[in-house]
């Protein structure tokens, strides 16, 4: 007997042009496509060629036409400046429209592009809606990066305008974006014609006359501006993704294959109706923070919370609780971090007895692989499904998960359950012949990729092909190593480049650290590959203890140790550990292994553009001197 999400997987690999159609008609179409995929130009794929769309009027205008107006669109709660406000539907119209007007003012047209370097505040979210009401292209850039990281934005996307604000709060420090801006602008080759700033009363900026404009001054002054009619195949936006070379990579969406996709994914992945609340704890600087908190709930009339806080410290570890709690959140989408980070504070979840979260159904976990200590945890407390499914920037959707909206397979933690329809996904080896289940191998999705995952990289479409499609032909290369089991179901093991090789043998890090994350005493851990002179690498651990851990050091190490000897095998040869107060993580909660790598085997490295706290890097490489790597950073040149 086959269930609803067998019947639309074997759908979306035999006939993806019905599939995709057919999700198509939910949406608001000037022109319909004359060809729902068109292969002409084979490897690069366009989906709904010919249609003609407005994402920005699907995602707002059609809920006022369809008498949806009065709905909250945006719930802005923002801990760290005691706010929370509410923007309807029909509130959002106005302010996009005249915000669009503002734009328009500054010369933006559609197809040229605008920066959007700001913190979690609505005026992000109207500010993207926007520049795709004008066809514009826009590019958001995490607030508060780096100068030089956001000169080559800058520099890659030659931005028309850039929209900015006086600054973004983290925690209890308020951090000034403009200086940031100015010094990026100085150092770009590229120089925007103008700047909106959006002056917050917890820091002003000092606006360059003839240049920056004031958001107030100019919302105040401005035209509404109607909808502009762009092809679907028309870029919506570029976000970047740090390359390895050092060169961001500009990931290219579009307008058309996008909005079907997302639309699509809020009922059958997420299980979500329209007028719920669904909240992505992530920021708009990120792929999720585009994906979920921005296009698809609002393309699903839902309502929407960004919130501008963290899981812990603003105030407490009761945070996530107490905002599912207050708005009546029925999803909650976050990384595994967040919640590791909440167990560390309070492992009990005693806060949680606080609130009342009788409205959540079901929390999504991605951005990281979930180790099964932290989806048992949040099982065990929320008493919901947690599911964790995986997907990349280049992919803006899941292409593994547990589609709740179509059938609820059993979990099985570790794995984010089965390929999400529209997602080929094979296992290959080292010969690019299909792995038998079980079998660890590289991670690839057959060709074509669904609507709303990128098509090219901007103004690089060389290094598109070469990044992504030239190793493995007809395939995408997701560069994550992984398996599928005999009942179907995923594992992601960790990127290609995590696999260690000891000896001869390759071992995933990920499987150890899944280890380590099982003992009762440790919060977080992290496991590298280190230089050994014999083996070639051995791996090394860190772990993070949880609050109120008494017992020594040494001896959580030497449980540590046996418990991958006897879980993995001696195969593995793990036998350093150190314990670490915290790890080096980027914003967006990743942790930083490959810098880890580099001053455990004494390279150089370059500070990670997206790291939380770089003071993090000095106590690992403290933390790994105790264990005899990282000396020869210390040691005077001969």
């Amino acid at each position: 007997m086959t269930n609803a999400y067998d019947q639309a997987y074997e759908r979306s690999m035999k006939d993806p042009e019905g599939f995709w159609a057919e999700a198509a008609k939910e949406l608001h179409w000037y022109k319909t496509w004359d060809k729902v995929l068109d292969d002409s130009k084979k490897p690069i794929y366009r989906w709904f060629a010919g249609g003609v769309v407005n994402t920005c009027h699907n995602a707002v205008d059609v809920h006022v036409e369809k008498g949806r107006g009065d709905q909250a669109a945006i719930i802005y709660d923002s801990p760290v400046t005691n706010t929370v406000r509410t923007i309807t539907y029909a509130e959002l119209k106005d302010l996009v429209s005249r915000f669009a007007g503002v734009l328009a003012a500054q010369g933006v047209e559609k197809g040229d592009r605008v920066i959007v370097y700001m913190p979690m505040v609505p005026e992000a979210v109207v500010a993207m809606l926007a520049c795709a009401r004008l066809g514009a292209v826009h590019s958001v850039v995490f607030g508060g990066f780096a100068s030089n990281e956001l000169a080559t934005r800058i520099n890659d996307a030659k931005p028309k305008a850039i929209v900015s604000a006086s600054c973004g709060i983290e925690g209890s420090r308020v951090i000034a974006y403009k200086p940031l801006l100015d010094h990026a602008i100085d150092l770009a080759e590229h120089k925007p014609g103008s700047c909106v700033i959006l002056q917050r009363p917890q820091a002003t900026a000092d606006l360059i006359a003839g240049r920056d404009v004031d958001w107030a001054a100019a919302m105040a002054a401005a035209q509404p501006h109607d909808c502009v009619p762009v092809a679907a195949t028309d870029p919506l936006y570029i976000l970047y993704t740090s390359g390895t070379t050092g060169q961001p990579k500009g990931v290219v969406r579009d307008n058309g294959g996008h909005m079907v996709a997302l639309k699509w994914t809020m009922k059958n992945i997420y299980n979500v109706e329209p007028g719920e609340v669904y909240w992505a704890a992530s920021d708009v600087g990120w792929v999720v923070g585009h994906s979920y908190i921005v296009y698809a709930p609002l393309l699903n009339g839902n309502t929407t919370i960004v919130y501008e806080g963290k899981p812990v410290g603003t105030p407490d570890a009761g945070a996530f609780w107490r905002v599912i709690n207050q708005h009546k959140v029925s999803t909650l989408f976050t990384a595994p971090t967040a919640f590791r980070a909440i167990k560390r504070e309070d492992p009990n979840a005693e806060m949680l007895k606080k609130y009342d979260i009788s409205t959540l159904r079901t929390l999504f976990l991605a951005g990281e692989r979930s180790d099964p200590d932290t989806i048992n945890w949040a099982q065990t407390n929320l008493k919901v499904p947690v599911v964790d499914h995986w997907w990349q920037t280049e992919t803006g959707w899941a292409i593994a998960a547990n589609c709740m909206g179509l059938h609820e397979f059993p979990i099985k933690p570790g794995s984010p359950t089965k390929p999400a329809p529209g997602w080929g996904l094979e296992v290959l080896d080292e010969g690019h012949q299909p792995c038998e289940p079980g079998k660890v191998g590289s991670l690839v999705v057959r060709l074509p990729l669904p609507p709303g995952s990128f098509y090219t990289l901007w103004n690089a479409e060389q290094r598109f092909f070469d990044s992504y499609l030239a190793e493995f032909p007809g395939c995408y290369k997701t560069a994550d190593a992984g398996m599928i089991d005999e009942d179907g179901y995923v594992y992601v093991m960790s990127r290609t480049d995590d696999i260690i090789n000891v000896a001869g043998h390759r071992l995933s890090t990920g499987q150890m650290e899944e280890v380590l994350a099982s003992h009762p005493d440790v919060a977080e851990c992290a496991v590298i590959g280190v230089a050994d002179q014999l083996k070639g690498q051995l791996p090394l651990g860190f772990v993070c203890l949880k609050a109120g851990v008494t017992k020594p050091h040494d001896q959580i190490i030497a449980e540590v140790v046996k418990l991958v000897r006897e879980t993995i095998g001696p195969v593995a040869a793990f036998k350093t550990c150190t314990v670490v107060k915290r790890l080096p993580k980027t914003r967006s909660g990743k942790i930083l292994r490959g810098t880890m790598q580099k001053i455990a085997d004494n390279q150089d490295y370059k500070m990670p553009a997206t790291i939380d706290d770089p003071e993090i890097l000095n106590e690992i490489e403290e933390s790994l001197e105790g264990v005899g790597y990282a000396k020869a950073r210390k040691e005077p040149a001969e």
